[in-house]
């Protein structure tokens, strides 16, 4: 309580301001893809791709998560590369190798960003169907812009970050909402959190020593953030395309409780699947077990309708995912 107490003598004794966005500029040409992805107001994003030895017979575009960059999916695109699917992933605004790193570009524009990729591959390889896989606020983006692509033939989203407004406490969403427009620019570093995203230890001690990955986060960039997780809760319940949802019951960046709440959202089509995986964390093609998953995600990919290799696929009326959701 005594550290509650001094934040609000620290907050009441700051000047109010507003919480910062990147400013687009008017679109000055059409977006191309040559190496980086350069969008239409000129901003250049970062992209890198694994591509198969032989013909492919799908592709990806991947969304890395929040503070992260496109070598998340560095291990992801290796695999499937070696099962002839081409894999694309590129740096979101304000995060890996992109300008203005760390300042929120805001949901639109990172939705519109989305969009053009995937319409500039559709354009560059016609011949091949395109998937969209967003892990974590990459989830949350695609969920968002799905229907922005029509060349699109299904999602992936791993553990969407789906943690917005009316899924948080009173207290976390006033003082929020408070510090964003108090204390926009300060950032905080998470040290104190007692969090695990993942049981591959190896991989986060990297990710650590990453200069790319961003350790300090600026308030108005979580304020962003969650602006963009609520509209993703808004929009699972508008999910048209084919999808594959992943999450691991261990996940403890994007909590339980909003996860169900966008499950019993979801249309009950035939084609929107969902798999609970008992050991997985947040970041599940990551973990120690992300063959698993990456299995998972290649046998969906090429049949939409087969059996997962896992046998965590839950069913929307399941005891598994009622208990789960408890």
């Amino acid at each position: 309580m005594p550290k509650f107490f001094l934040l609000l003598i620290l907050i009441l004794n700051t000047a109010c301001t507003t919480p910062q966005v990147q400013k687009s500029a008017e679109n000055l040409t059409r977006p191309e893809l040559s190496p980086a992805a350069v969008m239409a107001d000129g901003y250049q994003l970062p992209v890198s791709v694994w591509n198969s030895n032989e013909y492919p017979a799908a592709m990806i575009l991947a969304l890395h998560g929040f503070n992260d960059y496109r070598n998340a999916f560095k291990q992801t695109g290796e695999f499937f590369a070696a099962h002839r699917i081409m894999t694309y992933a590129f740096d979101q605004r304000g995060f890996g190798e992109s300008a203005h790193r760390g300042v929120w570009p805001g949901d639109n524009v990172l939705e519109a960003d989305a969009a053009a990729m995937a319409k500039l591959l559709c354009s560059r390889h016609p011949d091949l169907p395109l998937f969209l896989l967003g892990e974590s606020m990459g989830g949350a983006v695609v969920m968002n812009m799905q229907r922005n692509a029509p060349c699109i033939k299904g999602i992936v989203l791993s553990a969407p970050a789906v943690w917005g407004w009316q899924t948080m406490p009173f207290w976390q969403r006033y003082l929020l909402h408070f510090a964003a427009h108090i204390l926009p620019g300060k950032t905080l570093t998470g040290e104190w959190l007692d969090i695990r995203p993942s049981d591959n230890l190896q991989m986060l001690r990297a990710l650590g020593r990453d200069p790319l990955v961003i350790k300090a986060t600026r308030i108005d960039a979580i304020y962003g953030l969650t602006n963009l997780m609520e509209a993703a809760l808004q929009a699972s319940a508008a999910l048209e395309l084919p999808t594959l949802l992943l999450y691991g019951e261990n996940d403890e960046i994007i909590p339980h409780t909003p996860t169900c709440n966008m499950i019993n959202r979801l249309p009950v089509k035939p084609d929107i699947r969902v798999a609970l995986y008992p050991a997985g964390y947040h970041m599940l093609m990551r973990d120690l077990q992300a063959e698993i998953v990456l299995q998972d995600i290649l046998t969906w990919i090429n049949n939409q309708s087969a059996t997962l290799p896992s046998g965590q696929e839950v069913s929307r009326t399941s005891a598994r995912l009622e208990m789960f959701c408890q």
